[in-house]
């Protein structure tokens, strides 16, 4: 992969990338009114919060085409901050969230992604295409004063119909023409046909009315005391973690799409920022979105203009054009989400099921089913801690050693002296077995340990030394380290260990 110039970042292909982004912000900005519902707060926050994050991203981050918004999964994190503190209380935490996320970039942690293994790489993926998928099923429900229900009769036919015709448009229009983004052309095409129809379908009107004014400076009216920070803080810590996982895997998967390089503590110290200046103009909290970013990719989005595109327009239905923007049939945006779900979701990853170790498969399934059924936090740190002690058992298997016996002498006698030549890594997870490999009852009077090729690993290892050293000297034989490399000896020295004598 290679770095991206100023220039690459800016200027490829700008009508393209704008027109990428008008496609965006178009999927933006139901996803950010049912994020708002889902919290409980005014769908304006939403919106504005989408626009925010959206833009300062695009433009300040370290991810060209990366589209990041107010995020279903921080809706998810402040919903029962919400009802039981009040709009007040989230704004603060979305300025607070935001300033952990700021620490994180300025420390430059965004390197530890790469801790993440590929096979959580594609748990969170399918797991977000099924999320996706699952959230447009909401949109086939009216509300009733029994509550919500499914459509039925001609209102579902409809539906079903136009999410068709749209589905239809999208994977056609590609093999015809690449002048411009087949989902546009879907959602433009659909929603001209069932107003020139007057089709019975629900439109993005009936989710919320999303006409308002430019947001203004407004800081959190909280009281600034420990008690409010206690209050905060909880929520505020969660937000980031789960902002951060979700912006920086999503990160990882545009490295790939576009096979260039990003810069991952940038884009986390932008969107600290970003989170910070939407709390204090009124708006949610926010983090990459996949299924937008998937969306702007698809379409054409390779640079920053597609992003800040994106987040402009979501300002511009607000504040102009929400009479034509409400019109736009539900159907259309569920139709192009299905096609992203499909898109998203690693179909490959089916297929080689059988053919990958049987640890990395039941990482890839567990991290999907736990991001379907609890947050993306807790699938990802799960997927990690399996991966991990996999690969603890797995390196702890190997450590092994060559016994190697002295020559016979003249006499035809043994010469009391043993050498155990140690291959692998000494660690926590090893030392058990390390202790199984002597036999300091039956062994020679003579016994030298070779570590050449060993590597001590943490202060186990240490320790596992020194109970050897033990045991041989209870039995009353000679034991002797040697060929330690210059990092273990010094690892030995700091902890006050000395192993050449017994």
């Amino acid at each position: 992969m290679k770095s991206q110039t100023l220039r690459e970042q800016w200027l490829p292909n700008l009508p393209g990338n704008v027109l990428a982004g008008l496609t965006t912000a178009f999927a933006l900005v139901p996803e950010c009114i049912a994020f708002a519902l889902v919290a409980q707060v005014n769908p304006l926050m939403g919106l504005y919060g989408a626009f925010i994050i959206c833009a300062l991203t695009a433009i300040f981050g370290g991810r060209p085409g990366m589209i990041s918004g107010a995020a279903g999964s921080m809706a998810v994190v402040i919903v029962a901050l919400v009802v039981e503190h009040g709009v007040q209380y989230l704004l603060a935490t979305v300025v607070l969230g935001g300033v952990l996320m700021m620490l994180f970039g300025l420390l430059r942690l965004g390197k530890l992604i790469r801790m993440v293994p590929h096979p959580v790489m594609i748990g969170f993926v399918n797991g977000l295409a099924i999320i996706i998928a699952l959230a447009q099923l909401e949109h086939f429900k009216q509300a009733t004063p029994q509550g919500s229900v499914w459509l039925h009769g001609m209102p579902l036919a409809v539906m079903c119909a136009l999410v068709a015709l749209t589905m239809l448009i999208v994977y056609v229009l590609p093999r015809l023409t690449k002048a411009v983004p087949p989902a546009l052309v879907a959602i433009v095409g659909v929603g001209v046909l069932s107003q020139l129809l007057n089709l019975p379908t629900r439109t993005l009107g009936d989710m919320a009315h999303i006409a308002g004014a430019f947001p203004t400076l407004h800081l959190p009216q909280v009281p600034l005391t420990l008690e409010t920070l206690r209050i905060v803080f909880p929520y505020a810590l969660l937000m980031a973690i789960v902002g951060l996982l979700e912006t920086l895997l999503t990160f990882n998967l545009t490295d790939e799409i576009t096979q260039t390089r990003g810069r991952p503590d940038r884009e986390c110290l932008a969107l600290g920022v970003s989170n910070v200046v939407s709390g204090v103009f009124g708006g949610m909290g926010g983090c990459a979105m996949i299924g937008q970013t998937m969306i702007n990719l698809s379409s054409g989005g390779r640079s920053r203009v597609s992003g800040a595109t994106a987040g402009i327009m979501i300002l511009l239905f607000v504040l102009f054009l929400s009479p034509l923007i409400e019109r736009i049939p539900l159907a259309a945006l569920v139709g192009v989400m299905f096609v992203v779900a499909q898109q998203t979701f690693a179909w490959g990853s089916l297929r080689v099921l059988g053919k990958v170790p049987r640890n990395d498969a039941l990482v890839i399934v567990a991290v999907t089913v736990i991001t379907v059924f609890t947050d993306l936090a807790v699938a990802v740190m799960c997927g990690i801690v399996i991966a991990a002690l996999n690969f603890a058992w797995q390196h702890a298997r190997e450590i092994r050693a060559e016994v190697v016996d002295a020559a016979k002498g003249a006499d035809g006698k043994a010469v009391d002296a043993r050498t155990y030549v140690l291959h692998g890594t000494l660690f926590f997870a090893s030392t058990a077995n390390f202790q199984d490999l002597f036999r300091p009852l039956s062994d020679v009077h003579d016994v030298v340990v070779d570590c050449r090729h060993l590597h001590v690993a943490d202060h186990s290892a240490i320790v596992a030394f020194e109970t050897l050293r033990e045991r041989y000297g209870k039995a009353g034989k000679n034991l002797h380290f040697v060929n330690l490399s210059s990092r273990n000896q010094h690892m030995l020295e700091r902890a006050g260990v000395r192993l050449a004598e017994v």
